[in-house]
């Protein structure tokens, strides 16, 4: 069973680590007025050295796994492994975490930074992509859970 993800503590782990990361998907829907429902939060992350050894500092304690794979299955979160891999979908003792080291239709870390803004979600001061960035993003994944939230989106959009 997936545990519901205490947002606030996810997003506070990586903050006070220092960890260079971008708020996306359904979480950065709500953020920008969405009344969709979200059960993980998704974070494109910078792919610098550094920025992985703190990325994870900041979750080692909390147990990351990979979601949807058979207890025991040997995995270590280690810099070793975010380095030789690019996307994690993890589930951690805090709630599901989704490490995204490149997205279609936006791209890097460092190709969204540009089209995020600096928010304050869950009391904690971070960068999440804005309004247009994420339609598009949401377009390109082509997901059919997508359609309705793309047409949510594009209706807040046409409000600002």
């Amino acid at each position: 069973m997936i545990q519901a993800a205490d947002f606030a503590g996810l997003l506070q782990r990586l903050s006070q680590k220092g960890v260079d990361f971008i708020v996306i998907g359904g979480v950065a829907a709500i953020a920008h007025g969405s009344s969709r429902l979200t059960q993980d939060i998704d974070v494109v992350y910078s792919r610098k050295v550094d920025n992985l050894e703190r990325l994870v500092t900041a979750l080692s304690d909390i147990h990351p796994y990979l979601r949807g794979a058979p207890p025991g299955l040997p995995f270590t979160f280690d810099v070793e492994t975010l380095r030789r891999g690019l996307n994690f979908t993890l589930v951690t003792d805090i709630g599901p975490i989704d490490l995204l080291g490149e997205i279609v239709g936006g791209g890097t870390y460092d190709a969204l930074l540009p089209h995020s803004d600096r928010l304050t979600l869950f009391e904690v001061d971070c960068q999440c992509l804005n309004l247009e960035a994420l339609i598009k993003a949401k377009r390109a994944a082509g997901r059919p859970k997508d359609f309705e939230t793309i047409a949510e989106l594009e209706l807040l959009l046409d409000e600002d």
